[in-house]
C-alpha cells in the first residue's frame, strides 16, 4: 500500500519513556551502522536515527492494497505533494508488496488477449508475438519479484520532498571516506534497476579491479513520476526542473562537491545540470548525445564514422520514433493501456530501440543473455513500472520535452553553455554511436571521450564493469 504515514505524535505521546529509550537506542544503532558501512554523512544521524525509531509506526511502502495494483492515483499524489511536508527531512524507505498485487498481476497476464502473429520476420511491425508470449510465460511461472524486493531492500533507500514531489533515492556511501559523490540518473524505459549493477564497482572499486582513489559515494534517484518517486501534479517538470531538484538533493545530503552522470532521459537531466552549473557540481558524464537530435543537420558528416552515425540517427527518426512521438504528444492516451495490461506495458517498453530489443528478445526466445540484460532483471524492471502504475506519469517527461523544445525554437535562443567539464563515452550499440566530432560540437569543453568496444543504449545495465571503468576514467581528473 503506497500510503501516507501516521503522524508521529499519535505514537510517542502514549509512552514518552518508551519514545526516549527507543530514540536513544536508534541513535546508537545508526551511529554503529555508519561506522560499519559508511552509509550516511554524520550530520544525517539524528534525522535517520529518529526515523529508525518510528519505523514500527511508519509502515513500509506497500504496493497493491488500495487497488488491484497499489493505492489510487489520488493516494499516490497525496504521498507526492499533499500529505508529506515539503521540508528537508530525509525518510528511510522500504518496499513491501502485497500478495494481492502480485496475484492480480499474474491473473491479468494469464487473461491477455493476444493479437495474431506479425506478417514479417523482423520487428518492422513491432514487438514479435513469440517474444511477448515467452515473456508472459516466464513472468507468470518463473519470475520472483520477492527476490528483487529483497535485493532492493538490502540497499539504503530514502525519500525526501523537493519542490512538492516526494523523491525516492538509493544512497550508498563508500567505505573510502575520500570518495567522490556521484549522482546518476536513469532513463526511460529504465529505472534504478538498470543502475544496480554498477553500485558495487563504483562504491567498492578495490573489489572490482579498481583502486581506493576511484571510489564514489553513490546517489541513485528515481525520476519524478518514475518508480517510487512521487508523481508531479502540475506541468513543468522538464529536465531543467529535475536538474534543479537533483542539486537540492545533493546539497541536502551534505555534499559540497560532486559529479553527475546520466543516459537517455538521465543524459538530458545531467546535461541540464551542466548548463545550470549549480554550486558544487564539478563535472558531468553522459553516454547519450541527446543534443544531437535537434542539430543533426548541423553536425559533421564528412568521415565514414560521421556518416554512419547520421544514417543511424535518421533511421531512428524515421523508423524508431513511434514511442517518442506518442509520449511527447499524447502520454495520457497511451497511459490507459499501459496501466491496464501488463503485457501491453512490457511490449511498449521492449519496443524502444533495435539493438536493445533484439538483446532482450534473445534473452527470452533463445536464452542468450547479453551481460546484465537477463530475463530476471528485464522483468524486474517491467514489474516495477506495473506495480507503481507509472506508465503514464513516466511518459509525460517526453511531453514536457516537446513543449520545451518548441519554446526554445520559437525563442531562437541557443541553450546556455555547459559550465563544467564534460566526459562522454560512446557505445557501439547505442541508437546513434556519436563520434568525437559530434561530442565536441555539442560540448566544446569536452575533457574526456572514449569509444567502448561493446555495450548499447542500456550500457550500465549490459556492461556494468566496463561502464564503471568509463565513469572512473572520466571523473579521475576532477578529484
Amino acid at each position: 500500500m503506497l500510503c501516507a504515514r501516521r503522524p508521529v505524535s499519535s505514537v510517542w505521546v502514549r509512552d514518552r519513556r518508551l519514545f526516549l529509550y527507543g530514540y536513544r537506542s536508534a541513535l546508537l544503532f545508526t551511529a554503529a551502522a555508519r561506522a560499519s558501512w559508511n552509509l550516511l554523512p554524520e550530520e544525517g544521524l539524528p534525522v535517520i536515527g529518529f526515523a529508525f525509531w518510528v519505523r514500527g509506526s511508519w509502515p513500509a511502502v506497500r504496493l497493491g492494497e488500495c487497488e488491484h495494483r497499489r493505492c489510487s492515483g489520488a493516494s499516490r499524489r497525496n504521498l507526492a505533494v499533499g500529505k508529506m511536508p515539503n521540508d528537508t527531512e530525509i525518510r528511510p524507505f522500504r518496499l513491501d508488496t502485497s500478495e494481492d498485487a502480485l496475484a492480480d498481476l499474474r491473473r491479468r497476464i494469464a487473461a491477455t488477449r493476444w493479437p495474431s502473429r506479425e506478417l514479417v520476420t523482423d520487428r518492422s511491425q513491432g514487438v514479435q508475438l513469440a517474444t511477448m508470449q515467452e515473456v508472459a510465460r516466464y513472468w507468470v511461472t518463473d519470475h520472483d519479484w520477492r527476490a528483487f524486493e529483497t535485493k532492493l531492500n538490502a540497499l539504503p533507500q530514502y525519500t525526501t520532498s523537493i519542490d512538492g514531489v516526494e523523491i525516492h533515492f538509493i544512497h550508498v556511501r563508500s567505505q573510502h571516506e575520500d570518495a567522490l559523490p556521484l549522482i546518476m540518473t536513469h532513463g526511460w524505459p529504465g529505472s534504478v534497476v538498470e543502475l544496480l549493477g554498477v553500485v558495487g564497482p563504483l562504491t567498492d572499486p578495490t573489489a572490482h579491479g579498481g583502486s581506493p582513489e576511484d571510489a564514489f559515494h553513490l546517489v541513485l534517484p528515481s525520476l519524478p513520476g518514475y518508480g517510487f518517486s512521487g508523481e508531479p501534479t502540475e506541468p513543468g517538470w522538464d529536465s531543467n526542473r529535475m536538474a534543479r531538484a537533483w542539486a537540492v538533493l545533493m546539497q541536502r545530503l551534505g555534499y559540497s562537491r560532486y559529479v553527475a552522470q546520466g543516459g537517455d532521459v538521465g543524459a538530458a537531466v545531467t546535461d541540464a545540470m551542466g548548463r545550470q552549473g549549480p554550486e558544487g557540481l564539478l563535472g558531468i558524464h553522459v553516454n547519450l548525445l541527446a543534443g544531437a537530435i535537434g542539430i543533426k543537420d548541423q553536425l559533421p558528416a564528412e568521415s565514414a564514422q560521421e556518416r554512419a552515425a547520421l544514417d543511424a540517427l535518421n533511421l531512428f527518426a524515421k523508423d524508431g520514433f513511434g514511442y517518442f512521438l506518442e509520449q511527447s504528444t499524447r502520454p495520457q492516451t497511451i497511459g490507459y493501456s499501459l496501466l491496464d495490461s501488463p503485457v501491453g506495458l512490457a511490449a511498449w517498453m521492449f519496443d524502444h530501440d533495435t539493438d536493445s530489443y533484439y538483446k532482450m528478445s534473445r534473452a527470452f526466445v533463445d536464452g542468450a543473455t547479453t551481460g546484465g540484460l537477463t530475463r530476471e532483471s528485464i522483468v524486474d524492471n517491467v514489474t516495477l513500472y506495473w506495480l507503481t502504475a507509472t506508465g503514464a506519469s513516466s511518459a509525460r517527461w517526453y511531453w514536457e520535452l516537446g513543449r520545451f523544445q518548441a519554446a526554445a525554437m520559437a525563442s531562437g535562443q541557443a541553450p546556455p553553455p555547459v559550465a563544467v567539464p564534460v566526459g562522454f563515452t560512446t557505445f557501439p550499440g547505442e541508437i546513434w554511436a556519436a563520434p568525437r566530432s559530434w561530442a565536441e560540437a555539442v560540448y566544446p569543453g569536452l575533457t574526456y571521450f572514449n569509444e567502448a568496444d561493446r555495450g548499447g543504449h542500456f550500457a550500465a545495465w549490459e556492461e556494468p564493469e566496463l561502464f564503471a571503468a568509463e565513469v572512473r576514467a572520466a571523473f579521475r581528473p576532477l578529484r
